[in-house]
């Protein structure tokens, strides 16, 4: 591969972050190019050079991308998730060519840190090729510094306006992708709808939601939390065996029933961005009623795991990163999906019914290793959405980018951090 670098973005978290990146990139001297699929990603790249639209049917992009790809000399692709239709045949042609492929994700450790991963992320991550032992011993052979977390983390009210923002655009301004399909089966007016309307009730639901987990936490009875995700998110679409959010409800509920202790409760706890597309609410009082046991199931939308979390006896999950913080808590934790944290050491194998009526205790240990070996290798600090996160991102993220190992290659190696000289890019000249 040539020293010269030619990285060809692809979609990104909603926001300028990736035009941040790209210039930052530009700085240190290599060449960037942009494909956007729709008017979101055209505004959020704004002015910056490189921007190459893609007009056409979904069924024309492979060839696009073939073409791109050669006659710019691309040699590495960035992109946020890998599943997506778009993003899924970048990485098998980026495979196949020998390319290096940039994964972002949202953090494995959220909500101080982001992920960067090479060539797949969450069930695709060379995470889950590893072994606590494979782990601790890598760890034992480096000397890489621990990385610390921002000092303030603001993400969530950002990110819920620029993903009002981009679908605003996708909605109103779309006119010259005549092509662009999403790659969510809910209509793009009905997602943008349902963020503004998520944005402008943010107040109201934070007050019934510190009432509810109030309830919860001054009901002096013991309880059980299941983390429930957004029902069009990867992990839980390609990554389990689900086919919607009611079947896990229905399966926990029925666990819950069989095997908890008749005082304990059960609190389903929704995704922080739960936009209310699907009656949530309902669909679990439902299939309590059907069990009996109503009164011991409750719903709360929304807020800070952590006020609700630190007092629970299990945590129940598909495939959830919030499952992390449990484990971090050595709350027991029971998954059904595939995730980079479903280690023997960590997840319990009992079935739901025995998990309710006595969860296994994770190994506290074990886990701290695995933690420790995530911070020093795929999360990085800071956050796609606030300045200050943003800020805190683009310290780090160049020099990882020119680095030939990648993030898991990179922690047995002091030197493995050198690349272009951090001081040539700016962070406060970004704009």
């Amino acid at each position: 591969m040539s020293d010269q670098k030619t990285f060809l973005f692809l979609q990104g978290p909603h926001g300028p972050f990736f035009r941040q990146l790209g210039r930052m990139l530009g700085l240190a001297g290599a060449t960037v190019w942009r494909v956007g699929f729709n008017a979101g990603d055209a505004a959020f790249w704004g002015r910056a050079p490189g921007y190459i639209p893609f007009r056409d049917k979904p069924g024309a992009w492979p060839e696009t991308l073939a073409v791109i790809v050669k006659d710019r000399a691309i040699t590495d692709i960035v992109l946020y998730g890998d599943t997506r239709p778009a993003h899924a045949e970048a990485v098998r042609q980026a495979k196949a060519l020998g390319l290096r492929v940039h994964v972002f994700e949202e953090g494995y450790l959220r909500p101080y840190w982001i992920t960067y991963e090479r060539g797949g992320s969450n069930g695709h991550s060379r995470l889950m090729d590893f072994s606590v032992t494979e782990m601790r011993e890598r760890l034992a052979r480096s000397d890489i510094d621990m990385p610390t977390p921002p000092a303030h983390w603001g993400d969530m009210r950002q990110h819920i306006f620029y993903g009002a923002l981009y679908h605003w655009f996708v909605m109103f301004r779309n006119r010259p992708y005549p092509g662009f399909r999403s790659h969510r089966a809910l209509p793009v007016h009905r997602e943008a709808m349902l963020y503004t309307r998520r944005l402008v009730l943010m107040p109201f639901m934070a007050l019934h939601r510190r009432w509810a987990t109030w309830r919860i936490k001054a009901g002096g009875y013991p309880y059980h939390i299941a983390l429930l995700q957004l029902e069009h998110d990867a992990s839980f679409q390609v990554h389990s065996s689900f086919a919607d959010m009611e079947a896990f409800i229905t399966q926990v509920i029925s666990g819950f029933a069989q095997g908890a202790p008749a005082h304990h409760h059960l609190v389903f706890k929704a995704h922080p961005l739960e936009s209310g597309q699907s009656p949530l609410r309902k669909m679990i009082g439902r299939i309590s009623a059907r069990h009996g046991i109503t009164a011991r199931t409750h719903y709360l939308r929304g807020g800070k795991l952590a006020q609700i979390l630190d007092q629970a006896r299990s945590a129940v999950t598909v495939n959830s990163t919030s499952g992390q913080q449990a484990l971090w808590r050595g709350i027991p934790l029971k998954a059904f999906g595939t995730a980079i944290f479903c280690k023997p050491e960590f997840v319990s194998g009992q079935s739901l019914r025995d998990f309710f009526a006595a969860p296994r205790r994770p190994d506290a240990q074990a886990y701290r290793e695995y933690r420790q070996f995530l911070l020093e290798t795929s999360q990085v600090p800071g956050g796609f959405y606030s300045v200050s996160g943003r800020q805190q991102l683009l310290r780090h993220l160049v020099d990882k980018m020119f680095d030939d190992a990648d993030p898991y290659d990179a922690v047995l190696s002091k030197h493995s951090r050198t690349g272009p000289p951090l001081r040539v890019v700016q962070t406060n000249a970004v704009q």
